[in-house]
């Protein structure tokens, strides 16, 4: 990454293991290769992307932060600020909502860098934006996307069939006040 990407923005968000920064365009290079390989980007909703349409996404996911002030961060180690991924709150093209995406490499995985960046962008959706409701979608097989869901106390709160898969949806509510 370069010195550019390195500009912090108020919706950076930083845990005790990582930094979130939205995407912006130093990140297309990371973008293009996260969500065209298969094992990190294959169960995605609509599958891995050819560079053209990382290209489009990423115009979209800066046009979408700056309507909306929340949208997809690229996920980076505090430490070395080696890119790990991303974690989204985005609008579900379905209409089910706000929902909460996440995609990271996987050598990472095991590590609970995930739950990590998860639970970040859930505190960020819930304080600062303001989302009363976030969902989250899982193939009921995905054990490793639902294990993290539950351990961030989201419920399973209704299923639908995609592409002859059952999908779950989860949610987490803002607590009142």
């Amino acid at each position: 990454m370069d010195g550019l990407s390195r500009v912090e923005s108020p919706q950076t968000v930083r845990t005790s293991r990582l930094t979130l920064r939205p995407v912006g365009p130093a990140h297309l290079a990371d973008l293009t290769a996260l969500k065209g390989d298969e094992a990190a980007f294959g169960l995605m909703l609509n599958g891995i992307r050819p560079p053209e349409a990382v290209a489009r996404e990423l115009a979209e996911d800066q046009a979408f932060w700056a309507r909306h002030g929340y949208g997809t961060w690229a996920v980076h180690l505090a430490g070395d600020d080696a890119f790990l991924g991303i974690v989204a709150l985005s609008e579900r093209p379905d209409g089910r909502g706000v929902a909460l995406r996440f995609a990271l490499w996987p050598h990472t995985r095991g590590r609970g860098y995930a739950r990590e960046a998860a639970r970040a962008a859930i505190d960020f959706g819930h304080g600062q934006a303001r989302l009363p409701r976030i969902i989250a979608i899982a193939r009921e097989d995905n054990l490793a996307s639902r294990a993290v869901l539950e351990d961030l106390g989201l419920k399973a709160v209704e299923d639908f069939p995609r592409d002859g898969v059952r999908m779950l949806v989860y949610e987490s509510r803002r607590a009142p006040g």
